[in-house]
């Protein structure tokens, strides 16, 4: 019997895997504890159009982010942070910040997971970002950070 994986089965296959089983093993435990259903011609074209729309999704995924990370590229944005005697910042400046800056700044809702800092930030200058996109997609930014 041919069956539609609802979930992964160890020895069997992985979630929306189309198998071909014994009938015993597909109605007494695949079917019977829901991890499968029987694959229909109805059920087959449902998941052909699912394959089809997350196809869709991910090329426009691809393409916002390719536009977000070509407009980021080589970018510069400012952060004014008050700074002690002796040259450091009271408040390193980390992945949260710059985040909200870029959305400030340049206009661009990116998220503090994707800033790829290896420290925070604890004095003033020049320092190079990598800010990290779906697809394996990445975007150089230069963060000035000046004294407030």
């Amino acid at each position: 019997m041919k069956v539609i994986l609802l979930q992964n089965v160890a020895g069997t296959g992985q979630k929306g895997d189309i198998k071909e089983v014994a009938d015993g093993y597909a109605r007494n435990f695949l079917i019977k504890k829901n991890l499968a259903r029987p694959a229909t011609s109805d059920a087959l074209e449902k998941i052909q159009a699912q394959e089809r729309k997350q196809a869709k999704q991910m090329e426009r995924e691809l393409k916002d982010s390719q536009d977000i990370a070509g407009k980021i590229d080589g970018s510069e944005i400012e952060i004014l942070a008050k700074v002690s005697v002796g040259g450091t910042l009271y408040s390193a400046v980390g992945a949260d910040k710059i985040a909200q800056e870029v959305k400030k700044q340049l206009g661009f809702s990116i998220k503090s997971n994707q800033v790829e800092l290896n420290k925070a930030i604890k004095e003033c200058g020049e320092f190079e970002v990598k800010i990290k996109f779906p697809h394996r997609l990445e975007a150089e930014l230069r963060v000035k950070v000046s004294e407030d």
